[in-house]
């Protein structure tokens, strides 16, 4: 099994294999636009466009599970990370990210990489790191600032 092995809507509705990112380093996020982790997307366009996308991709996966936090459409999501952040890295459609109804993205990767107390993602901001193979390599907390994966990321580029 790998990350390969599914797809997901793009924001703009279009289905994407995830076969598409093979060979790159990936950083997997559920992200919210009204949430007090909301001023990560600056860190992760910064990360994004510092390390560029010839060998990793960060894939931004809008969640509204999480006090409501991010209530709109997936048009309202996109214009509202372009026009504050100035996204870029590829955001898809919003997905739930636990419980029954979770993506079955989201239910492998944390079956690959638990929580501290359960499996659930707990929180926005959730963050997985997935090798060149598609492997899930690491889980991190919305705490972890997207500035301070990066020298995990590079070791898996270089890998």
């Amino acid at each position: 099994m790998s990350v390969y092995e599914y797809q997901a809507k793009t924001i703009n509705g279009e289905e994407k294999s995830l076969a598409d990112f093979e060979g790159k380093v990936l950083l997997i996020v559920n992200t919210a636009s009204e949430c007090g982790f909301t001023p990560q997307f600056k860190g992760l366009q910064e990360l994004y466009k510092e390390i560029g996308n010839e060998k990793f991709e960060i894939l931004g996966f809008p969640c509204n599970q999480f006090g409501g936090q991010d209530p709109g459409s997936d048009e309202e999501i996109s214009s509202f990370c372009s026009a504050n952040y100035g996204v870029s890295f590829p955001m898809f459609s919003k997905v739930d990210v636990k419980g029954e109804n979770a993506h079955p993205l989201f239910k492998y990767l944390t079956s690959e990489q638990k929580g501290i107390l359960t499996e659930d993602i707990k929180w926005n901001f959730t963050k997985f790191l997935v090798d060149k193979n598609g492997k899930v390599v690491d889980r991190f907390s919305p705490q972890k600032e997207p500035a301070k994966l990066k020298k995990d990321i590079e070791l898996l580029i270089n890998a």
